[in-house]
């Protein structure tokens, strides 16, 4: 070989091997093509630095596992649900459209408004004129009457916006809805996410973050209504009268980590949280789990693999992941409480976040996570949800009366 190639093929093998050797690995296969949209470099720093920081953030002990391999989704994050650390991350704070997993926040808003769940209220044909071309329906029908509890169940199961949009009207219309959805993002401290439509439906300027759907399940799990609802597998939704009977039909939850369906292993000790899709969002999925007493919230959003099933997939990788690593990795952020948990005293406001919270039993002719699982992992999982984020945090309430802070969270005993 000529000397003047030798050397050329030195110092191209010699440049690749630097790029190989600084380059860090990234948990993003796809989304590292030049053909892949990028985040931006200013995300947001709520929680911690390194949140803010592109691309994915851990670290790891001298015993902790690595990272799933083949992790494709554009944003994802791993947090403990109890004390709120983030245990790794992956351009958590960017903005994206986050399709249904949005009826976390619009649950978490106007649940508590709507009380009891027993009250009932016959669909106008204004309460359904504006659902989106294309939508995930439950069956709501005009002139048909529900109640609140019924409307709850279309939303978790089958991602109805025509139930969102019938509740948005109990509640004082959508617009009314949708400011008040976007003043409790605030209050939370969740700053990616911009509302437009109450039901995550594509719309211009709508945007939310994986960090910020994790802060709307969190909060949202303070409420037993809302852990029933996203908890339950399967239930019976009312149809037309015929005859002179009102008849009904089976709706089952579209998250496949809960019900194992089209072929998607259920998670053991999963108990929610929510999963969307739309054109521009793609998949996105919350969840939250619980194995050996550890809780942990996992968000993905919009992977890029051509899997099936990949946001259920790389969910279900990261979860395991986090429970092997969460007692071997240095935390690389938190997930913050809501403004008004805390002030310069330490001490929270007076106005309850529970308020209006209803009662924690099985919902009317459904099956839960917990019955499903006859006492295993799921069981489990409700069991510690409602003990370690309301029982536990109860005393809290009595404190600060709003979302209790996670040190605070820390030093209580497990039941």
């Amino acid at each position: 070989m000529p000397a003047l190639k030798k050397t050329a093929m030195t110092v191209i093998s010699a440049a690749l091997l630097s790029t190989f050797v600084v380059s860090p690995a990234s948990a993003v296969g796809k989304d590292a093509s030049d053909d892949q949209p990028k985040p931006p470099a200013d995300m947001s720093q709520v929680g911690g630095e390194l949140l803010g920081r592109t691309g994915t953030q851990v670290k790891l002990g001298p015993d902790a596992p690595v990272l799933p391999k083949g992790l494709t989704g554009r944003s994802w994050i791993v947090a403990d649900a109890e004390s709120g650390q983030v245990l790794a991350s992956h351009n958590p704070h960017w903005r994206l459209p986050p399709a249904s997993t949005l009826k976390m926040l619009f649950a978490d808003t106007v649940m508590p408004a709507l009380q009891p769940k027993t009250q009932k209220y016959t669909v106008k044909d204004e309460d359904l004129a504006d659902v989106g071309e294309g939508s995930s329906l439950v069956g709501v029908k005009e002139k048909l009457t529900y109640t609140v509890h019924d409307l709850w169940l279309g939303v978790f199961l089958r991602s109805g916006n025509d139930a969102v949009h019938v509740l948005s009207a109990m509640y004082g219309g959508v617009p009314k809805a949708v400011d008040a959805m976007q003043a409790h993002a605030e209050e939370l401290q969740a700053l990616d996410t911009k509302v437009v439509s109450p039901d995550g439906y594509d719309a211009p300027e709508q945007v939310s973050s994986a960090y910020d759907l994790t802060l709307f399940a969190r909060s949202g799990l303070q409420k037993a209504d809302f852990r029933e609802y996203c908890s339950t597998a399967e239930a019976q939704f009312p149809g037309e009268e015929k005859n002179g009977k009102r008849e009904s039909f089976a709706i089952q939850n579209t998250n496949k980590l809960l019900t194992g369906a089209d072929g998607v292993e259920p998670y053991k000790g999963i108990a929610g949280v929510k999963n969307g899709y739309t054109t521009h969002a793609g998949n996105t999925f919350t969840g939250v789990a619980e194995r050996d007493g550890k809780v942990l919230l996992v968000t993905v959003m919009n992977p890029s693999s051509g899997k099936p099933h990949a946001v259920y997939d790389e969910a279900a990788d990261l979860l395991d992941w986090g429970f092997d690593a969460s007692d071997k990795v240095t935390p690389v952020g938190e997930l913050v409480p809501p403004k008004s948990a805390a002030t310069s005293t330490g001490k929270g406001p007076a106005a309850a976040q529970g308020k209006g919270e209803g009662r924690n039993g099985p919902a009317h002719a459904s099956k839960t996570a917990a019955a499903e699982d006859g006492g295993g992992g799921v069981g489990i999982a409700l069991g510690i949800i409602g003990g370690v984020l309301v029982l536990l945090a109860g005393g809290v309430f009595l404190v600060n009366r709003r979302w209790p802070l996670p040190d605070l969270m820390r030093r209580r005993p497990r039941p």
